[in-house]
């Protein structure tokens, strides 16, 4: 399917969604989400039972402690049971991160090496995008947290569909070239829109999947203002940012970005040069062992 035309200018129609599922296999939301999300989004939450259900998957509990102890999310001692970890995160990223932890879990047929690096480099990037978040005004760290842990949510799915797809990436790795851009002339569709359907299909918020939508798009800071919802394009932003600055603490090539879309980010918050010095300095001392 084609994906040249802006998606300001036209969303997914359901013959694309349509095309779209028949070239790859969206996995279904597991139980244990829709309990979740059910639960999560009543007027008034029953903590308890939120607690039991995660706590009676051992992988789901890993990942909700990992996140409550990491340096977006700690205050103070390291948490060491779901209801602590709940009381931290509260009902929203718990049920972002049981999201993440179940993604994770459905992407069978890939390989357990790629896996593991793609979701250790994904769950950095969401702590580093919040953490970019909270230096700027009107960008909830919270809810840059929440979009950098989606919006490459593609990835393992085309991985798993493409059997050529991890010979692309390394591909891209070694001549410097966008994913994005190779996908777009290698394959019948991109990982940002397997993404967008995907978390939309689960669930989550749709400003979630319109900004996983576009977020490669090289005009997007051009569009007019009613293009998209208020502070999507800062979510974007802010996690184009954390992209760029993670390849750099990591000495990898940057897949995501480019140099363009960097700049257009950082103009966005009027960061300049000094200002990613400091953020560089603050970002390495929050990863430094306590």
């Amino acid at each position: 399917m084609s994906v040249s035309k802006p998606a300001h200018s036209r969303e997914l129609s359901q013959d694309d969604i349509e095309k779209v599922v028949k070239t790859i296999n969206i996995p279904a939301c597991p139980a244990i989400v829709m309990k979740v999300m059910s639960e999560a989004q009543r007027d008034e939450p029953n903590l308890n039972s939120l607690s039991r259900s995660i706590a009676a998957d051992p992988a789901m509990v890993a990942t909700v402690l990992k996140f409550a102890n990491s340096p977006l999310f700690r205050g103070g001692a390291s948490v060491t049971n779901v209801r602590k970890a709940l009381d931290r995160l509260g009902t929203r990223n718990i049920v972002c991160v049981v999201v993440a932890a179940a993604l994770r879990a459905s992407m069978s047929g890939v390989p357990p090496a790629f896996i593991e690096q793609f979701w250790a480099r994904t769950s950095f990037l969401a702590d580093i995008a919040g953490q970019i978040a909270r230096r700027q005004d009107g960008v909830p760290a919270d809810a840059a947290f929440t979009y950098a842990l989606f919006h490459n949510a593609g990835v393992p799915l085309m991985a798993r569909r493409f059997p050529d797809y991890l010979e692309l990436i390394a591909t891209c790795r070694a001549s410097g070239r966008l994913l994005v851009e190779a996908e777009g002339e290698l394959l019948p569709c991109t990982h940002p829109v397997i993404g967008s359907i995907m978390v939309n299909t689960w669930g989550l918020p749709p400003m979630v999947g319109q900004a996983i939508r576009c977020h490669h798009e090289d005009k997007l800071y051009e569009w007019p203002d009613t293009a998209l919802p208020a502070g999507t394009l800062s979510l974007i932003a802010v996690t184009q940012i954390a992209e760029r600055l993670v390849s750099e603490m990591n000495h990898e090539d940057d897949l995501e970005v480019g140099a363009a879309l960097f700049e257009r980010a950082t103009a966005h918050f009027g960061i300049d040069e000094q200002d990613l010095d400091e953020l560089r300095d603050t970002l390495r001392a929050s990863q430094s062992p306590s």
